[in-house]
């Protein structure tokens, strides 16, 4: 759908700071500046390479992906792609692992904040004797499986050697 749809038929709901809903049967399309957190929702902008805040878009959602965003339903959890550098949230369904380690929404986006700096950051290994590779990988693996503070996890790190 393009953005012209949008100035071409009237539009089901305008947001307070311009973003554009139409309602579908299936879906909802969205047209916005801004994604991320929006009131109680949290849409995520996908297949956009060179993705600018503040520049339009127009998003699709499903009304079946909608689900509700409390802060003590443990319902999230994460995957690591150690090759690439990268974590992603995914909320449990059918399909999901089923050794996957649930947690909150807001305790998935702390973990998820923790592993991205851990990626870049190196100097927190410098008080081991092992290869950065190695401890990041078994520092992440803990963080994804448990609910013990990084500080706590770096500290268990020393027992494992």
């Amino acid at each position: 759908m393009s953005e012209d749809f949008f100035i071409k038929n009237k539009v089901h709901y305008k947001s307070k700071s311009g973003s554009l809903y139409f309602y579908t049967e299936k879906g909802v399309y969205r047209y916005s500046k801004h994604w991320g957190r929006v009131a109680n929702c949290r849409w995520k902008i996908s297949g956009i390479e060179d993705y600018k805040n503040q520049s339009y878009y127009v998003g699709y959602a499903n009304w079946l992906d909608f689900y509700p965003l409390n802060n003590f339903e443990k319902a999230f959890y994460l995957e690591v792609d150690f090759n690439n550098g990268t974590t992603k949230i995914y909320r449990i369904n059918e399909s999901s692992p089923t050794n996957c380690f649930l947690m909150t929404l807001d305790f998935a986006f702390t973990r998820l904040k923790q592993i991205k700096i851990l990626f870049k950051d190196y100097k927190w290994a410098s008080y081991y004797n092992e290869n950065i590779e190695t401890l990041r990988a078994k520092l992440i693996t803990k963080l994804v499986n448990s609910e013990k503070s990084l500080q706590e996890l770096k500290q268990s790190l020393k027992d494992d050697f």
